[in-house]
């Protein structure tokens, strides 16, 4: 292990195979064990002031047990003490005794391999230094300053690193490790220009210290924070929308739910029974991949063992795949697509790995001169409030009005509102522009008018 205090992978591994054996002895049909440990450090400071320095380690043990007629029980424990850790076997066979049968429910049968052509690990993260946080942190701090005179505070400028590993296996033989390391860096300010104040940001996070840049950041976050100062409600009419890469990665997080073959199955999404149809424009195509290098979402294999892969989710347009964990692709006679996430303390469920749209062929200025006058959005609040079902919402929205490809005035205090596969059938445009936001990336959108409320 990467860092003291915590079992080495010879102790792990022979863990593992006992409580497997021993479960395996108390009745259950198949089990499997999931472990974790990771160490981490942050550093926040507050208009140049230290506001915030933590750092830990963490380390923790899950068993999952199912008994022949699909009932599972999970019992975990946090820490790698011997006492606690002898209590997993009876404790997750009593939980799955009074759970629910399930026929769906099982383990996968395959091979696990690691697969270094991921790069989830950079040495470099290993070796960041208690100055080296200051100082990246310090120069966000500088940068945010310098960059517009109407910075009145930088609220926070803030950096985390931090390096994990997992450990899978199972009773049919299945066994493997994941390692990664990640950083990210923050920033909020405030700006003021005469009575008005905004306070807005920007962040990055990368698997490998070279692909981040505090500066950039910053000055990314003036700029985004800069564009809706002083905003005021635009009139009330259909305006087209430009999307900025954050606002429309904020809008696919949301969308993903749509896709996850548990939702589909409880009929919590508008897509039930809708593959193949056309649902978006045809310029709009979304991906599911475990397998992107340095990505945050990477992975070789997903929370069951199952190799990840990559998804074609929508194509053109159309209802291309959901995704699915074994439970639920048994559930329609499919393949697991190597989605299931999971815990130590839970049973497997559908998620997402990096989720993206396929960018484009055109430039971000030329889709900006192409809308005319438009709202470009930075920012959408309430997108958690979308109906899945019926997909109707109202969103509030600021940014700037785009006017002859610029952006000109600030707007603030408006709200969008209609359904979301209307807001997909109008997208026309999607920039070259990918950007990945975590495991979410997102593009420039242009989407034909939409009913906006202002003033």
């Amino acid at each position: 292990m990467r860092a003291p205090g915590l079992p080495t992978t010879t102790d792990v591994e022979a863990l593992a195979a006992d409580c497997l054996s021993r479960a395996l002895a108390g009745g259950a049909a198949g089990a499997d064990v999931v472990f974790s440990a990771g160490s981490g450090a942050s550093l926040s400071l507050r208009d140049g002031e230290v506001e915030e320095s933590v750092r830990g380690i963490s380390c923790g043990v899950g068993l999952r047990t199912i008994l022949s007629d699909g009932r599972q029980g999970v019992a975990f424990v946090n820490g790698f003490e011997a006492s606690m850790l002898s209590c997993l076997v009876p404790w997750s066979l009593a939980n799955a005794r009074v759970g629910t049968a399930d026929e769906a429910v099982g383990l996968y049968e395959g091979s696990l391999e690691e697969d270094p052509s991921l790069e989830m690990e950079d040495p470099r993260v290993l070796e960041i230094s208690p100055a080296d946080r200051r100082a990246w942190a310090l120069e966000m701090t500088d940068r945010a300053r310098s960059e517009d005179p109407r910075v009145v505070s930088v609220r926070a400028a803030s950096w985390g690193d931090e390096w994990g590993a997992g450990f899978y296996a199972s009773s049919t033989g299945a066994s493997g490790w994941r390692w990664g390391t990640s950083a990210g860096c923050g920033v909020s300010v405030v700006l003021q220009e005469g009575e008005s104040f905004e306070m807005g940001g920007a962040g990055d996070h990368a698997c490998f210290l070279s692909d981040l840049s505090p500066g950039a950041t910053a000055r990314e976050g003036v700029r985004r924070t800069a564009l809706s100062l002083g905003g005021t409600p635009v009139p009330t009419g259909r305006y087209p929308l430009v999307l900025d890469p954050e606002s429309a990665a904020a809008l696919v997080g949301e969308i993903a739910e749509l896709f996850l073959a548990s939702n589909v199955q409880k009929e919590k999404s508008l897509l039930r029974g809708r593959l193949g149809e056309s649902v978006g424009g045809s310029v709009l195509s979304l991906v599911d991949d475990g397998r992107l290098p340095r990505r945050d979402g990477s992975s070789p294999f997903d929370g069951e063992g199952v190799p990840t892969g990559r998804t074609l989710l929508l194509d053109r347009g159309r209802v291309n795949a959901f995704l699915y964990d074994l439970a639920t692709a048994r559930r329609e006679g499919v393949r697991s697509t190597g989605n299931a996430v999971r815990g130590i303390s839970s049973v497997p469920d559908v998620g997402t790995t990096n989720i993206f749209l396929l960018p484009g062929d055109e430039d971000p200025q030329t889709i900006w001169h192409r809308s005319g006058t438009a709202l470009l959005v930075t920012e959408f609040m309430g997108l958690h409030t979308i109906d899945p079902v019926s997909g109707e919402f109202s969103l509030g929205a600021k940014g700037a009005v785009l006017r002859d490809g610029h952006p000109a005035e600030p707007f603030a205090g408006v709200t969008v509102a209609g359904n979301l596969t209307d807001l997909l059938r109008n997208i026309v445009a999607v920039g070259k522009d990918l950007r990945f936001f975590g495991s979410i990336g997102g593009c420039t959108l242009l989407v034909d008018a939409m009913a906006v409320a202002g003033r």
